[in-house]
């Protein structure tokens, strides 16, 4: 079950994180659930050692997980904008 709710949540926090980035007509569900769950796994590498929290992936669906988890999924957002556009939005 964790599984499922791993893929909704990472959905969530990729959608947000794109409107967020205003990125969001550009992309679909399944981009915005990538955007999640890699966002996740950059926030956990990145961010989580600095707040001590853990991320979605570690099956960590606490508040400040969450954060981080969407913090990491907009720097992957500003990150593409600004390799691909050559400016962040």
């Amino acid at each position: 079950m964790s599984f499922v709710l791993w893929i909704v949540i990472g959905g969530i926090l990729g959608w947000l994180a794109s409107m967020v980035m205003k990125t969001d007509a550009q992309q679909g569900i399944f981009l915005n659930m990538v955007v999640g769950i890699v966002g996740a796994l950059l926030g956990g590498w990145l961010l989580a050692p600095m707040f001590g929290a853990g991320t979605i992936n570690a099956d960590d669906f606490s508040p400040m997980s969450l954060v981080v988890s969407f913090l990491g999924a907009v720097v992957l957002l500003g990150i593409v904008n600004l390799i691909f556009r050559g400016r962040i939005r």
